[in-house]
């Protein structure tokens, strides 16, 4: 990919302005024109899209001409949920994830624990004893003599309990009474909550700002041009989410949207939920955990446990906040990942409905978060509601399957309704496609690709419809109807990539073949299937701006 230079003196960027760009010579994915090979952006728009015939027209009226070289332009992904700054120290800490054994993670503890003496606490994440043949997890006493008696936290690979050392116990007063608190198990609840917090808390602003700059740069990097940041009270601080947003705003960085998680009762809590610059009282705002905690909130028993999860809400709960969101005119939205718990929140906001109205509640585009076990009767209220799924599909890649840890926990029957996508979609429900990270990786062609080869079939969906749902998706699930997509008028959000052959995938094969017709108007996107290579990210423009260029392209 090569540009033609201008005058730095003149460099409209330079004075505040994004600069007006040609981009010639590559594949354009777009709805305007299937066959566009160019594109023209202009003060952080998109200003024309068509036929390299057509682009000669527009190159002397232009700051830069970047010749393509054949590389395929799209708009930049959006992630629909994301905590910044537990990724970025998760980049930046002991990642677990691919230790094999109970013991081999012991290892990587006690290596990470010499290599960092000046650290006030270590962090670390990823641990899933699931997958070790022990089938357990770290003890406190294993810990602590992993790390000479330092404080360590590392929360379980869904981030809903955590194992931990003596020393950070020690930094929390009375922990050992709070709901959640274990002896020697992994902490939940309130307890988890409360370790978290003094875990955190130990970080300096500094190590904070490194450790979001290097999230937002590292989603950069893979073509991401915003995030949707889930903060909360239980989840971070009111000064780590004021930061986050404040230096996204400073720095040439993806765009960052912040829902904060805490319930509204009233004028006041809107009030502060807009001081704190939050898109919505939204994300997750708890109505259960995760079914690897054996929190997630079920109506039956799990198949492993004797018992059916944790609830966090009721319906009466979940109708007072969407009720008074939606007469604030606020968007409100909870993390609801099993059936009982996805069941009081549609409960709740068809309690609200009745209150104030369904059409209000319907435009405020309520969003729930997971939304992981479905049955036609909640997907139907989804599309009823006009609630957004706000969905993971690496979860599926991760525990899903036969002998996943959906099966584990639920039995193969249930764990095989998990996640419906196709269902969803045919019902009409706006689909938001995020990571969740760290719980999964940012991985925004892996997002799309794990929800087009879903292991279970029946819900899988197009690649082209799993690459909106991870493009104008996230910009739906926030309202906005004009972005996501690179037509006259949009924002300039792109993303140029290495790719090979556009392809047309589906589940149903008819439609795949009718899809490449000339016909059909269908943009090809690169070949997802399982085990071949995934594209990769030249270069991110946000609002026209470069975020991210490879490094020797």
């Amino acid at each position: 990919m090569t540009e033609r230079a201008h005058d730095p003196q003149a460099d409209p960027e330079r004075a505040g302005e994004p600069p007006t760009l040609l981009l010639r010579g590559g594949e354009v994915h777009s709805p305007a024109d299937p066959f566009a090979t160019a594109m023209v952006v202009e003060r952080g728009h998109v200003a024309w899209v068509g036929s390299e015939g057509a682009a000669d027209a527009f190159a002397s009226g232009v700051d830069e001409v970047v010749d393509l070289q054949g590389a395929l332009v799209t708009p930049a992904f959006t992630d629909a949920h994301v905590h910044t700054t537990a990724t970025g120290l998760a980049l930046t800490g002991l990642d677990l994830s691919g230790a094999r054994t109970l013991g081999e993670a012991l290892g990587l503890v006690r290596r990470f624990a010499a290599a960092r003496p000046g650290d006030r606490v270590l962090l670390g994440h990823g641990w899933d004893a699931a997958r070790w043949p022990e089938r357990r997890p770290p003890s406190r006493a294993e810990l602590d003599e992993a790390t000479g008696g330092r404080p360590l936290y590392l929360p379980r690979v869904d981030v809903h309990s955590a194992v931990v050392t003596t020393a950070l116990l020690d930094l929390v007063p009375g922990v050992t009474a709070l709901d959640g608190h274990h002896p020697d198990a992994p902490l939940t609840g309130a307890a988890h909550h409360a370790v978290r917090a003094a875990a955190h808390g130990a970080i300096t602003p500094a190590q904070r700002a490194e450790a979001q700059r290097a999230a937002l740069r590292h989603a950069a990097s893979l073509g991401i041009g915003t995030v949707h940041e889930c903060g909360g009270p239980e989840i971070s601080d009111e000064e780590d989410f004021t930061a986050l947003l404040r230096l996204a705003r400073e720095e040439p960085l993806p765009r960052v949207v912040g829902y904060w998680a805490q319930a509204v009762a009233g004028p006041a809590d809107v009030r502060r939920i807009r001081e704190l610059g939050a898109h919505g009282a939204a994300g997750d705002l708890f109505a259960d955990g995760s079914l690897g905690s054996h929190t997630a909130c079920l109506h039956e028993p799990y198949a492993d446990a004797a018992h059916t999860g944790t609830a966090h809400l009721d319906a009466a709960a979940v109708a007072a906040h969407v009720a008074a969101c939606t007469e604030a005119g606020l968007q409100a939205g909870f993390h609801a990942i099993g059936d009982a718990a996805v069941t009081a929140v549609v409960d709740g906001v068809r309690a609200a409905a009745e209150k104030t109205g369904l059409h209000r509640v319907r435009a405020a585009r309520h969003r729930v978060e997971h939304a992981e076990m479905l049955t036609p009767e909640t997907i139907a209220a989804f599309a009823e509601l006009g609630l957004t799924a706000s969905v993971q599909p690496a979860f599926d890649a991760a525990w899903g399957g036969d002998d996943g840890m959906y099966a584990e926990r639920l039995g193969v029957e249930r764990a095989r309704t998990l996640n419906p996508y196709a269902a969803l979609l045919r019902a009409g429900v706006p689909l938001a496609f995020g990571s969740d990270s760290p719980v999964t990786p940012l991985d925004p062609w892996g997002t799309v690709r794990a929800a087009a080869f879903h292991r279970t079939p029946e819900h899988r969906v197009s690649v082209r419809a799993a690459f909106t749902a991870h493009t104008r998706g996230g910009w739906r699930a926030v309202g906005r109807d004009d972005a996501g997509v690179l037509v006259p008028g949009a924002p300039a959000d792109y993303a140029v990539w290495r790719a090979g052959e556009l392809v047309v995938q589906a589940p149903d094969d008819r439609v795949a073949r009718w899809s490449t017709d000339p016909r059909s108007g269908t943009p090809g996107l690169p070949d997802l299937t399982p085990g071949g290579p995934l594209p990769v990210c030249l270069r991110t423009v946000v609002g026209g701006r470069t975020v991210f260029v490879r490094p020797n392209e």
